[in-house]
C-alpha cells in the first residue's frame, strides 16, 4: 500500500515563494507518475501539475504555467512543487497523487490511485 505525505504548506505573501514536498512510501516510487492537485473551498479538486515516472516529461495547468515547477528525486522517493509568485487565487489544499502504472500519464484525477492527506497553502494579498 502506497502512502503519500505532503509538507510545506503555509501562509505566504503574494509574490513570494514556497516549496511543497511529497514523500512516498510502501511502493515503487520510480515506477509511478506523480501529480499535484488542489482544492479550494467550495470548488472541485483540480489538476495543477504532473511529472512522468522518469522525470523526463512535465505538464502544467494553464493557471500555474510559468510560475510553478514540478520535479522529483527518485532516490529520495520525493516529488516537489516549487511555487513562485503565488497569487491569492492559488489558496487551496494541495494534494499529491501517484499512479499505479507507468502507462497512466494524464491530468484526470481518476487516473491516480493513491493520494496524500493534503497541505494547506494560503496566499495573502
Amino acid at each position: 500500500q502506497v502512502q503519500l505525505a505532503e509538507t510545506g504548506g503555509r501562509l505566504v505573501q503574494a509574490g513570494g515563494s514556497l516549496r511543497l514536498s511529497c514523500v512516498a512510501s510502501g511502493g515503487t516510487f520510480s515506477n509511478s507518475n506523480m501529480g499535484w492537485f488542489r482544492q479550494a473551498p467550495g470548488k472541485d479538486r483540480e489538476f495543477v501539475a504532473r511529472i512522468r515516472w522518469s522525470g523526463g516529461s512535465t505538464y502544467y495547468a494553464d493557471s500555474v504555467k510559468g510560475r510553478f515547477t514540478i520535479s522529483r528525486d527518485n532516490p529520495k522517493n520525493t516529488v516537489y512543487l516549487q511555487m513562485n509568485s503565488p497569487k491569492p487565487e492559488d489558496t487551496a489544499v494541495y494534494y499529491c497523487a501517484c499512479t499505479a502504472s507507468r502507462l497512466n500519464y494524464n491530468s484526470d484525477l481518476r487516473s491516480y490511485d493513491y493520494w496524500g492527506q493534503g497541505t494547506q497553502v494560503t496566499v495573502s494579498s
